[in-house]
């Protein structure tokens, strides 16, 4: 099979969806793989690294669209993107579709399959492509809250960790599973004071036993949420229902109870966001006011560090993509269920149930594709 990968080109965005090493693996597998000029060199990877691979460089994202079966990314593809899609093309990347009609739309006119990490599911309920990058976003999360906490950027001017004698930030996460555990990790490992709300007992269970009093957790509700903001100096949203546009927990009423320059950091923005006043933002711009809260929805969060970043997604999407590649994509969703809750789109045809739930739109089961 003919692979390729494109420089991505959503701002501020330096990751880039096949290492040198991913490319050297499906050469050596019999593949031919097609690098876009520069596409690794914000994560660290020079052209020279994927000529060495084996792979060949080309110029233009659209030769690598025109020549290539498969296209392996890792941000959703921009409108530029979508309209060199084709027919029986295969896209394997992050498309976050539920909150992007226009990408939807766009998507199912291209008449192209379209398979997503973040649906890509594993035998203990768990989304193995979205893990990586949850763990980055997490890790990040309280590290560009703690800057936008600051009075140059408009926070509160308030320190993480305090000092001797003026008492840490009072950090809350709303969401305990994989982004809210590595986010809690870290604010705690800051010295901040950390609380971690979720509607799983059993997820507030393990985190008890494994964390112990490294923070505390209680039992998210509209109430607690009540109780906890006006002391908040910092709120990390970090809610995920796979597939689906992220629900609204904190509205623009509930700004009223948290003290000016205390700060929003939503994890959650690439489904729609976790709270009523989230709106997209990106590294260039990151962080806006709103009824005197600042807000951080930067909607690509780890391509902040994009060498980690990339490195750790490959680690986790070579699998599938040989997979992909060696069998075909209708041979290996076939056998494995895992990857076929990944595809999203084929054929002009919606093939997610929460995705189409979300936009309103006809669903048709991914099984009826294959």
């Amino acid at each position: 099979m003919k692979l390729g990968c494109p420089r991505e080109v959503k701002a501020q965005e330096y990751r880039v969806g096949l290492t040198p090493n991913a490319a050297r693996e499906a050469v050596s597998q019999g593949h031919e793989v097609l690098i876009q000029s520069g596409a690794g060199l914000g994560a660290g990877f020079e052209d020279d690294d994927y000529v060495a691979a084996g792979a060949t460089i080309v110029d233009t994202a659209r030769e690598v669209f025109d020549a290539t079966e498969m296209i392996v990314k890792v941000k959703e593809p921009q409108p530029a993107e979508r309209a060199m899609l084709r027919e029986g093309q295969l896209l394997f990347t992050y498309l976050h579709l539920a909150p992007d009609p226009a990408q939807t739309d766009d998507l199912l006119a291209s008449g192209a399959t379209c398979m997503a990490y973040e649906t890509v599911t594993d035998d203990r309920g768990g989304l193995p492509l979205l893990a990586p990058m949850s763990e980055v976003a997490g890790r990040l999360a309280p590290q560009m809250g703690a800057w936008s906490l600051q009075k140059a950027n408009g926070g509160r001017g308030v320190l993480m960790g305090g000092v001797p004698g003026v008492g840490p930030a009072n950090v809350v996460v709303v969401g305990g599973g994989n982004v809210g555990t590595h986010a809690a990790r870290i604010a705690a490992g800051m010295g901040a004071n950390v609380t971690v709300l979720d509607r799983s007992l059993p997820r507030l269970r393990y985190l008890d036993d494994v964390f112990g009093t490294t923070f505390r957790n209680r039992y998210s509700t509209e109430g607690a949420l009540v109780e906890v903001l006006p002391e908040a100096d910092m709120v990390i949203g970090a809610v995920l229902i796979p597939g689906a546009a992220a629900p609204k927990l904190i509205s623009r009423e509930m700004l009223g109870l948290m003290k000016p320059g205390a700060v929003l950091v939503d994890v959650a923005i690439d489904q729609g966001g976790c709270f009523e006043t989230s709106r997209a933002t990106t590294h260039d711009d990151p962080v806006y006011e709103v009824d005197g809260i600042q807000h951080y929805c930067v909607a690509n969060m780890p391509g902040a560090v994009p060498r980690t970043s990339t490195i750790a997604l490959g680690n986790a999407t070579l699998p599938f993509v040989m997979a992909l590649a060696n069998k075909g994509w209708r041979k290996a969703c076939a056998e494995d269920r895992h990857l076929l809750a990944g595809l999203n789109v084929h054929a002009g045809q919606l093939t997610n149930a929460p995705v189409a739930e979300a936009l309103g739109r006809a669903f048709v089961a991914p099984e009826s594709v294959l």
